[in-house]
């Protein structure tokens, strides 16, 4: 329905307008829909258990499955978007995305909301294709200002996303859902009509062995390259107590300060506030000043400081301690991500784009499957703290990891990222 970008030459280094206009709305759309379900879920979940105590476990198994989905899915998506363009690949996940949101929001059983997570899980790597086709468009030494632009936005659906939910579960705990699955449908539809392709023919790899579209072996071969295998480690370890805060927050707040699902979503969108206003205005002029690798270590500093406020708060149930955790994490964290997908794609050639893209994807996917587990049974046994201290110690090892990824970087890289890499390792 839409010309592709690799119809027009030297395309795929020029942004163009209706592609990025999109890009941004998609953004914007995926996080709002997924703002508008995360502080209903506990709410949603609570209904179908005959033991309140188990919420918090419960909940932990649904965010891990929905991990482990992804982690099954997403080097593959992103390998068929090497192989067939970003463009359909990215049409299936929104298309399974709305259809899991559907049938979490109507399901009348405990089972009925795992399945939904399932195939959300399994068809929820719209963002690694997403990032690769921002990187099919741009030049390398600009891919972490967009980065930073989507991160931006992304952030603002965030804001938006969860006050939405939280009024909506006033009316009934479904309606969230069922938006969630509205604006997926939408984000589809408006693609359809407006996204061009990205990733020119000449580009794509020829074929795909049916053995390739195994996580664990697209995993191995990248872990044999040191340099990634680090970076990739360091998605890991950054994602890994995010996964349990992500999961967790909600009934924290439920169980510490006695909110509900209205406030939850408030105090989420101010967290969200502080993200879109250091990605969307701070992302670009910090990386050009610090570079890749130091903002995204000092920025994991930070991280690790507002774990350490939040576990203190889960002692003492102060809501300022919550506000300042939140706000420092929201704000810390942006920059975290858009430093380390920058360094990312800047060690992969173009033709790889989609298939690391999708490896991170997968650690983050594998982080979402240990991290609620660990940190639900961490929380339900050892104490509330516990997890949110536990997860300071455990960014540590992420800012290690990124420091081995630079000392284990080759002199070069691809042609075309040669300058850009320097750029980066030398700021």
């Amino acid at each position: 329905m839409s010309a592709s970008l690799s119809d027009q030459p030297g395309s795929n280094k020029k942004p163009g307008n209706k592609a990025m206009i999109f890009l941004i709305t998609l953004a914007f759309l995926n996080t709002m829909g997924v703002g508008i379900a995360n502080p209903v879920v506990p709410f949603m979940t609570q209904q179908h258990l005959s033991n309140p105590n188990d919420l918090a476990l419960t909940v932990a198994w649904m965010t891990s499955i929905y991990g482990i989905c992804q982690l099954l899915a997403s080097p593959g998506l992103g390998l068929l978007s090497d192989r067939f363009g970003r463009r359909p690949v990215l049409f299936v996940c929104l298309i399974g995305s709305a259809l899991g949101y559907l049938l979490f929001g109507l399901g009348g059983a405990l089972w009925l909301l795992f399945a939904g997570r399932i195939i959300d899980g399994l068809t929820g790597g719209n963002f690694s294709v997403l990032f690769a086709y921002i990187a099919d468009i741009t030049k390398p030494q600009e891919r972490g200002k967009y980065f930073g632009i989507i991160g931006g936005v992304s952030g603002l659906g965030f804001i938006i996303g969860p006050s939405v939910g939280g009024l909506l579960a006033g009316m009934n705990y479904s309606a969230p859902f069922i938006a969630a699955a509205v604006v997926c449908t939408l984000s589809l539809l408006w693609g359809m009509f407006f996204l061009p392709e990205s990733l020119p023919r000449s580009q794509r790899v020829t074929s795909i062995n049916v053995s390739d579209l195994n996580p664990l072996k697209q995993l191995g071969s990248l872990f044999r390259v040191a340099h990634l295998r680090w970076l990739l480690l360091a998605f890991f370890f950054y994602f890994l107590p995010f996964s349990h805060l992500i999961a967790n927050l909600t009934i924290l707040l439920k169980d510490g300060l006695g909110w509900n699902a209205t406030e939850a979503g408030l105090a989420s969108s101010l967290i969200g506030v502080i993200d879109i206003l250091v990605q969307g205005v701070l992302v670009g002029l910090l990386l050009t000043i610090f570079g890749n690798v130091k903002l995204g270590n000092w920025s994991l500093v930070l991280v690790g400081i507002s774990y350490i406020l939040l576990g203190i708060m889960a002692w003492t149930n102060s809501p300022i301690l919550l506000i300042v955790g939140g706000v420092l994490f929201a704000g810390a964290g942006g920059l975290v991500e858009n430093s380390l997908r920058g360094l990312t794609s800047s060690m992969a050639s173009a033709s790889q784009q989609g298939l690391i893209n999708g490896a991170s994807e997968s650690m983050q996917s594998l982080a979402m499957i240990v991290g609620p587990l660990l940190g639900g049974w961490l929380y339900s046994v050892a104490g509330h703290a516990v997890p949110y201290l536990g997860g300071t110690v455990i960014i540590a090892l992420a800012i290690v990891s990124v420091l081995l990824a630079v000392a284990a970087r080759p002199a070069s890289t691809a042609p075309a990222e040669v300058e850009a890499a320097e750029v980066e390792v030398g700021a």
